[in-house]
């Protein structure tokens, strides 16, 4: 496989820019794992970078279970351009649904309880994932839960 198709593959496994795969793949002397493992940790300390920053755009999410257990999630980005990209739904909607399923108190329960799609990974990561790939802050502000 060529350079150029591994950092293309790079680019979509992780969400970062072609320059960062690069410097990536350059760093981990050709090893795709090695240079995925160098993209997540700088992606990670991105969003600690970010997190002091203004949240002041965003969305309301819903979800619903069989009928029987609802919820509401507001979840806070920088600017109403992340908040309409498809990447921040989905993630809007993830989250709600494991509000659902694992029943947090609060936010900061949630983020640490490991995701219920890959539990190698907490909810706190999957937004640092997220603020990574969208280059802005995200919060989650608050939530309710129903049941049934």
């Amino acid at each position: 496989m060529k350079t150029s198709e591994i950092i293309k593959k790079l680019r979509e496994t992780s969400g970062a820019g072609v320059m960062e795969c690069k410097r990536a793949f350059d760093e981990a002397g050709g090893n795709f794992d090695r240079a995925l493992k160098i993209i997540s940790e700088q992606g990670l300390v991105k969003a600690e970078k970010k997190a002091d920053r203004q949240t002041s755009a965003g969305l309301v999410s819903s979800y619903i279970h069989n009928d029987r257990i609802g919820v509401l999630l507001e979840i806070h980005c920088e600017t109403d351009f992340v908040s309409r990209l498809e990447d921040f739904k989905s993630l809007a909607r993830e989250i709600a649904m494991q509000i659902a399923a694992m029943e947090p108190k609060d936010a900061e329960e949630l983020s640490g309880q490991p995701y219920i799609r890959d539990e190698s990974i907490t909810i706190g990561d999957l937004v640092k994932k997220s603020i990574a790939k969208t280059g802005e802050n995200i919060q989650i502000a608050k939530f309710c839960r129903y049941a049934l």
